[in-house]
């Protein structure tokens, strides 16, 4: 019997759905096939038809060779089956749709680990964030989150997206503010040739919330690479840095020559000389004495995004210092673990300063005192 108000209603859930009326098709014939299945007088083997053109449904009887071939078929459609599809249909439309919809929102989200998206804050504990993104719901742990941010209800705000799991619920996103890539992603936002891929960013090292630095080259001897990032008077740095919560960001340009690479990197510091190991991968700095604690930076943050971000070990010495004095620490670049003992002056303690990576490659510092 032709069925075109099921068909047409079929239709309509599809389109409002957006789900593909083909499939919600298949879905509905797997479940009324199961409920075809539980009546005591069905076929050991059959199969569901929705015809898409009439809606009319039928239920085939099979009979099947010893290798799964169809030998006969019959119809074998209960007389009752009308009603049976309508109560099975009420039963299991809705759930058939959040599945797929499910399943759509992990593939469409899957593909999009490494991008960053804007979500409204919903719900805050000390566990994790939860952020609308509008189909689907994020989370924002806080391991994940920056220290001192606070995120009220309603706030907008632009996450990372590290991982999307996939769970019986759903997809799970898990999202970050503390990852380097949300910086890089930021600026591809605000910067017209790092999206067309005029300007590279070559490098970049982060301590979230507190500063960043990116080094950046350009493919068009035309564009300076940095005024592009910076934005006529800082108009495009200064939407990242409010996007960040007032995190300071330093862009330098980028040098194939380490030298020059390391001299920029210090910004802004001004460097007076850098002479280079390359067999041990340190680079010693030479700086005025006025320019030491600039380059050195509050809690030795400078040399250590410096570090970073070159790659190169930095030994940072004032002109003023004999060849043989330590007056900083090596600051390294945060992949490797450190153990330097630093040689202090007559009365001072040593210490050592023991210099490892959290989950993002930023750099833990400790110092510890050794025993007299």
């Amino acid at each position: 019997m032709a069925n075109f108000e099921f068909l047409e209603a079929l239709g309509q859930i599809a389109r409002d759905q957006n789900i593909d009326e083909g499939e919600l098709l298949v879905a509905l014939a797997n479940a009324l096939l199961a409920a075809y299945k539980r009546r005591p007088d069905s076929a050991e083997d059959a199969e569901v038809e929705i015809n898409p053109e009439t809606g009319e449904i039928k239920v085939w009887g099979l009979e099947l060779d010893l290798e799964g071939n169809v030998t006969r078929e019959w119809d074998a459609t209960p007389e009752d089956f009308g009603r049976i599809a309508a109560q099975t249909a009420k039963q299991v439309l809705m759930q058939l749709i959040r599945d797929i919809q499910r399943r759509q929102m992990y593939e469409e989200f899957a593909n999009r680990e490494g991008d960053i998206v804007s979500g409204t804050v919903q719900q805050n504990d000390n566990r994790y964030t939860l952020l609308d993104l509008g189909r689907v719901e994020a989370l924002l742990p806080q391991a994940e989150q920056i220290a001192f941010e606070r995120y009220e209800h309603g706030a907008r705000i632009k996450v990372y997206i590290v991982e999307v799991r996939k769970t019986n619920k759903g997809p799970q996103i898990v999202v970050s503010r503390t990852h380097p890539a949300l910086v890089a992603k930021l600026f591809e936002i605000e910067v017209p040739e790092i999206a067309n891929g005029i300007v590279e960013i070559k490098a970049l090292a982060r301590e979230p919330g507190h500063r960043s630095k990116i080094a950046v080259a350009s493919n068009d001897q035309m564009i300076d690479p940095v005024g592009a990032c910076v934005g006529a008077r800082g108009s495009r740095v200064r939407n990242i840095t409010n996007e960040l919560r007032s995190e300071r960001i330093d862009v330098v340009p980028y040098s194939d020559d380490p030298i020059q690479f390391i001299q920029a990197a210090l910004q802004p510091a001004r460097v007076r000389e850098v002479r280079l190991n390359e067999e041990e991968g340190i680079a010693t700095v030479i700086v005025h004495d006025q320019q030491l604690s600039l380059a050195i930076g509050k809690e030795g943050q400078n040399a250590r995004l410096a570090a970073r971000l070159t790659g190169w070990r930095i030994d940072i010495r004032s002109e003023n210092e004999g060849e043989d004095e330590v007056a900083e620490e090596v600051w390294s670049e945060g992949d490797v673990v450190l153990d330097e003992t630093i040689v202090a002056e007559e009365g001072v303690t040593p210490v050592d300063v023991v210099v490892t990576a959290d989950q993002h490659g930023n750099e833990v510092v400790e110092v510890v005192e050794e025993e007299a």
